[in-house]
């Protein structure tokens, strides 16, 4: 019992705890800590990496606070992410809309990635009109921006099935009772 005192309090000590010379062991690291940072006035170069760890541990909202941030300072790698949440919904309803829009800003950016999303809501009528046309013009600028994807996509008659099987199937497929 007393070894098991002893440590508790060792561990109590390591708390954070400021004097003097300032905060001692601050809360790096956690999520409280990053989800602070997205609401900071200076976005933090680490913040939107923190954001998948977060995604990938259920702690969605948590998450989407850091991609929307990283995504509105312009960081391109947080569009497809913010693009993914809004398809998804997690603790919110999905929405394809914005979605579309997350792909269409990317796009915008230059982006083969985005193109390539993009070029698929608009061959799908996924969050936006479908315009098959503009799809294709989009999936072909993807693949000539290097998207392996876009080319595959490209070689069967820019068929959506053939990248993503079974994904319309599934969004639409009515409950079975």
């Amino acid at each position: 019992m007393r070894i098991a005192c002893v440590l508790m309090l060792s561990l109590l000590a390591g708390a954070a705890r400021a004097d003097e010379a300032g905060e001692l062991n601050p809360n790096q690291l956690s999520v409280d800590y990053y989800v602070g940072k997205a609401g900071a006035e200076k976005l933090d170069p680490h913040l939107c990496a923190y954001g998948v760890f977060m995604d990938k541990t259920g702690q969605h909202e948590e998450a989407r606070k850091i991609f929307e941030r990283c995504a509105n300072e312009g960081n391109d790698n947080a569009m497809p992410w913010m693009s993914y949440m809004e398809e998804n919904g997690f603790e919110r309803p999905a929405n394809p809309i914005a979605a579309a829009d997350w792909d269409k800003r990317l796009a915008d950016r230059g982006s083969s990635l985005g193109a390539f999303n993009y070029g698929l809501d608009l061959l799908r009528g996924h969050g936006v009109g479908r315009d098959e046309k503009l799809g294709r013009a989009m999936i072909d600028r993807a693949a000539a921006g290097g998207d392996v994807t876009a080319r595959e996509l490209v070689a069967h008659g820019y068929d959506p099935d053939s990248v993503t099987p079974g994904a319309d199937r599934a969004r639409y497929r009515q409950p079975q009772f």
